[in-house]
């Protein structure tokens, strides 16, 4: 990066930041904040718990985007300033460290961006994850189990919690069937672009022959919403089928058929847990997973309605991305376009650049 390059960067930036001052309007958000100060400090605020508990919230995303925005817009501010003084100093020093840090300044307004991004109705709720592998036995199932790994690990980075729902290991390897919540701020924000086919290229471990084999597996992603939605399911409506859950748990999940799986007959949408040893308690959870299944699934057809798309394309019927570890190694999603060469490192959850870089591209 020379001088010039620099110059352009700055240019760029600062326009970036003067755009997202008109959306985040930070002078409301301090306004906000200092109202949320005043009713914290009233005795009978907290009478409410439920209601503290959502201000609260607010509280705390408010003071986040906030502090992002300050800390994004002030090292634009500095930068700026430091390339002028060293320009006029003719201090290469600092203008070869201004250089070198161009990437990190870029990354904070990148991350501030994402944050603008993740204001959708639900984006900053829980996420419902469920992953499929596709045809080819244990191949595939070993994938899904790869993929499942990459979320907890990406969970587990950003401090979000994991409850597993339902789990079917695999004959010989991997997974038959997961599905698990994520809980946390924005889990659903930066997740949802986790739906659809994903596609692994790799010399298989299981083929003696070590040919390169080709698996896919679906991963469906969908807010666990409030209670106080209304979905309504129709008895008749749904097939409920109870069966003995399988993995960890002891004699008692082995022997009793504790587990549930609920088909939504219009829809054709299928649900199951086997979270609980109590089969009461894995059918309310697997009702729950159901009405935020149907919810997105309803919305998903409004927004299909919109954008003139029949509705068999809505679903899990189109590739998203490719993980490709042979002959070359690079992870590349079909909706930002940017190949990543780190796939070791994005098997190991370390995907928030992935993620941010379809936000940004969806926005676009």
């Amino acid at each position: 990066m020379d001088a010039y390059e620099y110059s352009e960067l700055l240019k760029s930036l600062t326009i970036k930041m003067d755009n997202i001052k008109n959306i985040v309007k930070p002078d409301m958000l301090q306004a906000r904040l200092d109202e949320i100060e005043q009713m914290q400090q009233d005795q009978d605020f907290w009478n409410d718990a439920a209601n503290a508990a959502k201000i609260s919230q607010e509280k705390t995303k408010t003071e986040r985007i906030l502090a992002t925005f300050d800390n994004a817009n002030d090292a634009v501010a500095d930068a700026i300033e430091y390339f002028e003084m060293a320009k006029a100093e003719k201090d290469e020093d600092t203008l070869e460290m201004l250089y070198e840090d161009a990437p990190n300044l870029q990354a904070s307004t990148n991350a501030l961006e994402v944050q603008m991004m993740l204001s959708g109705e639900h984006d900053g709720n829980n996420a419902i994850v469920s992953i499929h592998p596709g045809a080819g036995g244990t191949e595939s199932q070993d994938w899904a189990s790869m993929l499942y790994r990459m979320y907890l690990r990406w969970a587990e980075r950003h401090g979000l919690k994991v409850e597993q729902l339902d789990y079917q290991p695999g004959e010989e390897a991997g997974i038959k069937d997961v599905s698990f919540i994520v809980k946390g701020e924005n889990a659903y924000g930066y997740l949802k672009v986790e739906n659809g086919i994903h596609r692994l290229v790799r010399i298989s471990p299981f083929d003696s022959n070590a040919k390169r084999h080709t698996s896919f597996s679906s991963v469906m992603v969908s807010p666990e919403i409030d209670d106080d939605i209304d979905i309504v399911i129709e008895d008749k409506d749904i097939r409920i089928d109870s069966y003995r859950a399988s993995g960890a748990g002891g004699q008692h999940v082995n022997t009793t058929d504790s587990a549930i799986r609920i088909t939504h007959i219009p829809t054709n949408v299928i649900v199951q847990c086997q979270n609980d040893r109590s089969q009461h308690k894995n059918k309310a959870a697997a009702i729950k997973i159901l009405k935020s299944r149907l919810y997105e699934y309803e919305m998903a057809k409004k927004q299909a309605a919109i954008d003139g798309v029949e509705k068999s394309d809505i679903g899990w019927g189109h590739q998203i991305r490719s993980y490709v570890m042979q002959p070359y190694q690079q992870v590349k999603d079909t909706r930002s376009n940017i190949p990543y060469t780190n796939v070791d490192a994005i098997l190991d959850g370390d995907i928030d650049k992935l993620l941010e870089g379809v936000l940004i591209a969806q926005a676009k």
